[in-house]
């Protein structure tokens, strides 16, 4: 079949592109972009609704689905993950330049655009949220509901012919973790080892432990690693645990032992390094879609298994200055009102006032993250006064100023292009990275192919 360097392969697809937008393609400076991958694709084609009366179809859309699916097969074949592309006019009538754009080891990539995602501008940096690991808390101890026997003897009652995991194995799941099973954990293994085929269809394990419980060789350590964060979120937010809470509100902990999941894809575990107000062994759970934190379930596997608690308890809540603010229009009313020693993110949005200054936060100890929506800074400038910055995300005019005079901070760790999806080239914008990876002595996005074709 064509290969994924084959205008052959892009042809279907080129054409759908044209007839769509066939204006923007001819205007100067017109273009088009998308990105395709081997399991999901963002194309800017019109979506064509079902008939009234019924569902979506894949039919409805089939030419799309046919011209996206020879590049899926083209990229299976290749063995890439992904491709952005876009589409220009080309010198000749009819005729379309297609840019291939591969994914760059100086670069995340990009979420449904073809534009690049967060510069990596230092090796192996993360996010301060996913460098945090827990907090000590000496004085925590089990909940008083934490009953191993108890936990033991239930659901033995209740599984009377469930299959537990030998000694060996559960030594051999401690040496694979690299800890070991808190004792109500291990119990439960005891008792059921989780394996699908000994399950008896007459009883659903979900309504006898509270969720849908891993097989001994699925648990793992829900560390930062284990919840992967891109930097255009994790620079956005911040690890805040107060006296009051009960899980620390981290990206992972290594104490966090997954052994289950509430059938949405959120992950319950038991936490051994919990919050103030927490118990060792408590159950949490942990949101699929967050990047941050996790929520109490339980103070004990007992509490949950037995006792069938799911709750949690009530937090009170306490007001404190806010480590992440942001300021725009509806939300905080100035930088001024965001300034306090503890600031860590400042995130500016839709202003309808005049461009404000950054000069209340100058000399924040802990201010780590700076965005800026477009237009709405006084002096691009004064962000070489922000001398704790690790993240920056600016639209192009501001880079192009802080660029042009020299002023780009010296320690950013990653940095964002905050791009408009079809106003801006990816090509001028992949232009601009290029510039601010060789200030920073990364590599350029090199990985451009080039293919010209015909829109009919």
């Amino acid at each position: 079949m064509p290969s994924l360097h084959d205008i052959a392969t892009w042809q279907p697809l080129l054409r759908l592109l044209h007839a769509a937008h066939a204006d923007t393609l001819c205007a100067p400076g017109g273009h088009v972009s998308g990105q395709i991958g081997p399991g999901a694709w963002s194309v800017p084609l019109p979506y064509r609704p079902p008939q009234p009366g019924r569902a979506s179809l894949v039919s409805d859309n089939q030419d799309e689905f046919d011209a996206v699916g020879l590049v899926v097969e083209a990229l299976k074949e290749d063995g890439s993950s992904g491709v952005s592309f876009v589409v220009e006019a080309a010198s000749t009538p009819g005729g379309v330049r297609l840019h291939l754009i591969e994914s760059s080891s100086s670069t995340e990539p990009g979420i449904a655009t073809a534009h690049p995602g967060a510069l990596l501008l230092a090796d192996g940096a993360l996010p301060e949220p996913v460098r945090r690991l827990p907090d000590p808390v000496p004085d925590a101890v089990p909940a008083a509901s934490a009953d191993v026997e108890l936990l033991r003897r239930t659901l033995r009652e209740r599984l009377p012919d469930a299959v537990g995991a030998t000694e060996e194995e559960i030594a051999a799941a401690e040496a694979r973790l690299g800890v070991p099973l808190p004792p109500e954990l291990r119990a439960l293994y005891q008792v059921v080892r989780g394996r699908y085929e000994d399950w008896d269809d007459s009883r659903d394990p979900y309504d006898i432990i509270g969720c849908e419980l891993f097989p001994l060789g699925e648990v793992y350590v829900a560390d930062a690693a284990s919840r992967h964060v891109l930097w255009r979120f994790g620079a956005m937010e911040a690890v805040e645990t107060g006296p009051e809470d009960s899980v620390q509100q981290l990206v992972g902990s290594p104490g966090w032992i997954v052994f289950g999941d509430n059938g949405g894809g959120d992950r319950i575990a038991v936490d051994v390094t919990p919050g103030p107000d927490g118990h060792v062994g408590q159950v949490i759970i942990i949101g699929h879609e967050g990047n941050i934190g996790a929520g109490l379930v339980a103070d004990s596997l007992t509490d949950m298994v037995v006792h069938g608690h799911f709750g949690g308890r009530p937090v009170p809540r306490v007001e404190r200055p806010p480590l992440v603010a942001h300021v725009n229009h509806v939300s905080v009313p100035s930088v001024e009102a965001a300034a306090h020693p503890g600031l860590e993110v400042l995130s500016i949005g839709v202003w309808k006032e005049k461009p404000l200054s950054l000069a209340p936060v100058f000399g924040l100890p802990r201010l780590r993250t700076l965005c800026a929506y477009e237009g709405t800074l006084a002096d691009p400038c004064e962000i070489s006064r922000l001398t704790h910055l690790e993240y920056l995300s600016l639209p192009p005019a501001e880079w192009r100023v802080l660029l042009d005079a020299g002023a780009v901070p010296t320690g950013l760790l990653a940095a964002g292009i905050e791009a408009r999806r079809q106003r801006d080239n990816p090509l001028q914008i992949i232009a601009l990275a290029n510039e601010i990876l060789v200030l920073h002595g990364r590599s350029p996005i090199t990985e451009i192919t080039v293919l010209e074709g015909t829109a009919s």
